[in-house]
């Protein structure tokens, strides 16, 4: 049996990521790796809690001699980097924790599966001819759309936040283990996530738990601004589909093809809420407009036909049927 590294395995993507992966490669054991930061949460696995293929391990990525260790103990078959620093808000108030776990980290990762795996540049070791790197990123290293176009493999990268830019760096670097040492990596951008088991402070389980307590729900300046949403499992179902298929060295795009502006989605949640949990007055009377954030990207949307038409992935989900399996998963959450 295989063992597998996975990274930030406690954070949204990878705890839905975990269990889809165990359930769909049996041959696998599954090391997690996460330094339980605001983003990750124990809770979000403890349908794991008992299962002998899954072990978690509490640390930093940008700990080498811990990852060192892991690698000695584990002799990992692959990696599945989800860990990193995501939230826009928190970039701009403190980038250097961006730059250190999106950048650093990603490099550690990097050069201890390359020490553990390969001889020399172009040269694995017998028992690692198949280990890959797999590094999970995001769109927005692609900057910003106007009304038209979307993101495709080949978009230069513009990154306008330290979140984008850390990102773009990490994805810079995995690039170049590729080029100059042979390494076997893959790269996924995605578009914006949503589903079960996502922090409380990202958009859609901030309306959906501002509408239920009552309070003011907060959209950024005019509520214009787009972005492409993908249901997590999805995603997931993305991942794990690179993972073992796609080309070394190559990059691939996962889009939800579900362009959706921020004031739709709130209006979306408060008309479902009004329906399956009413109260005397509509929720959309809770929505109120604040400043928008430094640096705000108008639009993200994003061509996943390379994964669809290489790799034959397609999105099971449409926003309409993925929103509603999120709104009744918060519900049992936040009641």
């Amino acid at each position: 049996m295989q063992t597998i590294l996975i990274t930030g395995g406690l954070g949204f993507i990878g705890a839905n990521f975990i269990p889809y992966f165990l359930q769909n490669n049996k041959e696998y054991k599954v090391v997690n790796l996460d330094l339980l930061t605001y983003a990750g949460d124990i809770e979000n696995l403890k349908e794991l809690e008992n299962n002998d293929r899954y072990i978690f391990v509490k640390g930093d990525i940008c700990d080498r001699n811990l990852v060192e260790k892991l690698f000695q103990t584990y002799d990992f078959s692959n990696v599945i980097h989800f860990a990193a620093e995501s939230h826009v808000d928190n970039s701009i108030k403190n980038p250097d924790a961006f730059v250190k776990t999106n950048v650093f980290g990603t490099f550690t990762l990097l050069d201890v599966a390359r020490n553990h795996w390969m001889h020399s540049p172009n040269s694995y070791k017998e028992d690692f001819k198949e280990s890959r790197f797999h590094h999970i990123s995001t769109d927005e290293v692609y900057g910003t759309l106007g009304d038209e176009g979307l993101f495709t493999e080949e978009t230069p990268y513009a990154p306008n936040s330290p979140y984008s830019a850390s990102k773009a760096s990490s994805d810079f670097m995995v690039r170049s283990y590729f080029h100059t040492y042979g390494m076997n990596v893959v790269t996924t951008n995605c578009s914006n996530n949503y589903g079960p088991k996502q922090h409380d402070e990202k958009l859609i389980p901030t309306i959906i738990r501002k509408v239920i307590s009552g309070e003011n729900i907060p959209i950024y300046g005019d509520g214009k601004n787009i972005r492409d949403w993908l249901y997590v499992l999805d995603h997931c179902k993305g991942i794990d589909l690179v993972f073992k298929k796609g080309i070394s060295g190559e990059t691939y795009n996962v889009g939800g093809k579900n362009e959706r502006n921020n004031l739709y989605i709130a209006n979306t949640i408060c008309e479902i809420l009004d329906k399956i949990y009413p109260k005397e007055n509509s929720y959309k009377a809770q929505i109120s407009f604040v400043k928008d954030r430094p640096g705000h990207d108008f639009r993200y949307a994003i061509d996943a036909s390379k994964l669809e038409n290489e790799l034959g992935w397609k999105a099971d989900e449409n926003f309409e049927s993925g929103i509603l399996k999120t709104i009744q998963w918060y519900i049992k959450k936040y009641t």
